[in-house]
């Protein structure tokens, strides 16, 4: 089945198959959430992006193949209200951001751009988008066969970029960084994965650029 993204509350995980890598999403919870599980096809290990909440669930979608650590992509209540739960049951680390690890309920290993998070024989590279939160990350993986894969939580989505609550100085830093270090870097190819709702590409978003600087949000 050709994966399109699309997730409705309660239902079903949709599965994307890359060569190395194995992409789950769910959403869960009643902010219908996007939960990744990420597994690696040659070792079986598995890292989970947002424990965001249902942790009976994302425990299900886990299975037996443990997990070796849960990425918070930032540190905002939503994403994070079945972290200890999950951490609890698996044995999982906890990552975050640096600046964003106090808003967290356990304590996290602390990320910093630049650093990758293994997933098996793949790697997933921290990107820190200010904005959002002060610690808000993204996380992509390119895969040597294909396109880029990017985990953007609540900083990008289609259509514009995450919640700033009309700050001026938020949104600047938002869309300076969602700007220099996603769209500039990387191509239009790449697909991106957000903390809520559908998936879209960098190609599809990259001419609605202007008009989001315009609006201010």
């Amino acid at each position: 089945m050709t994966y399109s993204g699309d997730v409705t509350h309660g239902g079903p995980p949709a599965v994307r198959e890359l060569d190395g890598l194995t992409i789950s999403k769910l959403s869960v919870g009643p902010m219908d959430n996007n939960a990744y599980l990420l597994r690696c096809t040659g070792t079986g290990e598995q890292v989970l992006i947002d424990a965001a909440n249902e942790a009976p669930r994302l425990l299900e979608l886990v299975g037996d193949g443990g997990l070796t650590a849960v990425v918070t992509t930032h540190q905002h209540m939503d994403h994070w209200v079945a972290l200890e739960e999950v951490v609890a049951k698996t044995g999982a680390r906890a990552l975050v951001h640096a600046d964003d690890a106090a808003g967290l309920p356990i304590e996290a290993e602390r990320l910093a751009d630049g650093d990758t998070v293994a997933v098996g024989d793949c790697a997933l590279e921290v990107i820190h988008i200010k904005g959002h939160t002060p610690g808000s990350i993204a996380l992509l993986y390119r895969d040597p066969n294909g396109t880029g894969h990017l985990f953007t939580g609540d900083s990008l989505f289609p259509g514009g970029v995450g919640n700033t609550d009309k700050d001026p100085q938020r949104f600047a830093a938002l869309i300076d960084d969602v700007e220099h270090k996603l769209f500039d870097k990387l191509p239009d190819d790449t697909w991106f994965y957000p903390g809520h709702g559908k998936d879209s590409t960098l190609g599809a978003e990259r001419p609605a650029l202007p008009q989001w600087k315009a609006r201010g949000w």
